[in-house]
């Protein structure tokens, strides 16, 4: 019986998801892949040592799935987009990958728009560079390291470099393809957009792009040995995780916005228009002839974590102990939280903002009788909050009528519905562990022949899923509350700056 490999690979874990044909997940293994952090803002890992990590998750899940891996018809990748994963002429690593946290190249961005390139950037990509967008990187390193910048010979994303070291092919798909560099409206890559990021000397490493759901090599005898796999296993393209992320929960479609709460506020929705506004990212969508607008930001779940690592370790020790979750016992208590009054407001800027660099978290109107789950209620209150401004910005330009959720989040119902009150949408939750590696898989499934195209699910979404519709007082409040949020933000901006600069004091 056939059954597909889907690999998610994020910024700290990378995991290898065996599914059957039907969407039911039959074995899911991770490891962890350290961060490196040699200096502040640049954040990095060891690209061998990820592949290593996610050969062993592999060869885990192989195992444990209870099936032949020769029943493994295809397999696809997903991983985090943006960042930098570069290969020399030998195709060996050409140093350590860059991941989508790092933001080294925030001169370089500031630069680029300082010269007034912003407005032509638009028109030309679609989009405005940000500071871990590949043609930020390669322009830091263009500029602070020539040596290295003049032997890179491939330009890859994360799950460029892992389909490399299934297949020994180089190559990318369409969604990776548009990050930076491609005409926003032929859907190809820009010779002009090159040109004006001074970046032409690159035209050839740029990957040749396919379908996502395209086969694009076949597991090679060495990756067989390290991961269980059988050689000759088809590997299709697969895509960026924000769209394999929409694609595994059912919303990669008009008219849906499709969340992900993770470490990042990623909003999207599919248009067939290439519409172009500073207020979103206009990208390829997984089909020719379509687009997906992305509002995103580093500013989502990640101050979740933050706070139960920071604020909260008894409570997850105790958990540990017993055997519970400290995730559920917070969830009562933000519960009780949100039925009473509170004047405080948080920003959840502790990663990065919608705002630039300079933009930090904070805590608004804390008082002395607050207590921890009024703080919590107020981190939950910000990341839904940042979600609405994203959100906000693409109702703007597109009709949407419906939302879809995911990210570990989403796994709260009182969490959802406070996202169905913040963005006074109707928000659906689908019964999906792993929507991203699902999300390749319909790839990898698509590629051999299995369904008839990415979007033929053969799940049953509809009883797979959860609709939170927003409550009407609720709404009306957090509509005022999401008011002062946003004013205070306007009131912080030229602060930022001054308030950053603190670091470089030093005391005494």
């Amino acid at each position: 019986m056939p059954s597909l490999l889907g690999i998610d690979n994020g910024l700290t874990v990378t995991k290898a998801v065996i599914f059957d044909v039907d969407g039911s997940p039959l074995a899911t293994a991770r490891r962890r892949v350290p961060q490196s952090i040699p200096e502040p803002r640049r954040i990095e890992r060891d690209m061998a040592g990820l592949w290593r990590a996610t050969a062993e998750a592999i060869a885990e899940a192989v195992a444990a799935c209870g099936r032949p891996a020769s029943d493994i018809a295809a397999v696809a990748a997903t991983a985090h987009g943006d960042g930098l994963y570069l290969l020399d002429g030998e195709r060996q690593p050409l140093g350590p990958g860059i991941l989508s946290l790092d933001s080294r190249a925030g001169a370089t961005v500031r630069a680029w728009e300082q010269a007034g390139l912003f407005p032509d950037l638009l028109a030309a990509t679609g989009q405005h560079p940000h500071v871990s967008a590949p043609s930020a990187l390669l322009g830091w390193i263009h500029d602070h390291e020539p040596e290295r910048f003049a032997r890179i010979a491939h330009v890859l994303a994360c799950k460029d470099w892992l389909r490399f070291c299934l297949t020994g092919t180089i190559g990318t798909d369409r969604t990776e393809a548009s990050i930076s560099f491609t005409d926003v409206r032929t859907q190809d890559y820009s010779p002009e957009a090159l040109r004006l990021y001074g970046l032409a000397a690159l035209t050839d490493a740029l990957p040749p792009v396919a379908h996502s759901a395209s086969i694009v090599g076949y597991v090679t005898a060495q990756a067989a040995a390290l991961t269980g796999l059988a050689e000759g296993t088809p590997v299709a393209a697969g895509l960026h995780d924000v769209t394999a992320s929409a694609l595994g929960i059912g919303a990669h479609r008009p008219g849906v916005a499709g969340i992900v709460a993770g470490t990042y506020s990623i909003n999207e929705v599919v248009t067939s228009e290439p519409a172009v506004d500073p207020g979103w990212f206009c990208r390829n969508a997984i089909e020719p002839g379509q687009w997906n607008a992305m509002s995103i930001s580093p500013a989502s779940a990640a101050n979740y974590d933050w706070f139960l690592d920071t604020l909260c370790k008894d409570l997850q020790a105790e958990a540990a102990q017993t055997g519970g979750s400290a995730h559920e016992a917070l969830g009562r208590r933000v519960e009780a939280a949100l039925e009473k009054p509170s004047t405080l407001l948080f920003h959840p800027y502790l990663f990065g903002s919608p705002h630039g660099d300079a933009a930090s978290g904070s805590f608004i109107g804390l008082r002395g009788w607050h207590d921890r789950s009024d703080m919590l209620r107020a981190v939950l209150e910000g990341i839904a909050f940042n979600h609405r401004s994203h959100v906000d910005a693409l109702r703007a330009g597109f009709g949407i009528g419906a939302a879809r959720l995911t990210g570990g989040i989403s796994r709260n119902p009182v969490f959802v519905q406070l996202f169905a009150d913040v963005l006074g949408l109707p928000v659906t939750v689908t019964a999906t562990d792993e929507a991203a590696a699902w999300g390749a898989a319909l790839c990898a499934g698509t590629a051999a022949g299995l369904y008839a195209s990415v979007q033929d699910d053969p799940r049953d979404l509809d009883a797979a899923s959860h609709t939170h519709d927003p409550d009407p007082g609720r709404r009306a409040a957090y509509d005022r509350r999401y008011r002062i949020y946003d004013r205070i933000v306007g009131a912080l901006k030229p602060v930022w700056p001054e308030i950053e600069a603190l670091d470089l004091e030093q005391m005494g």
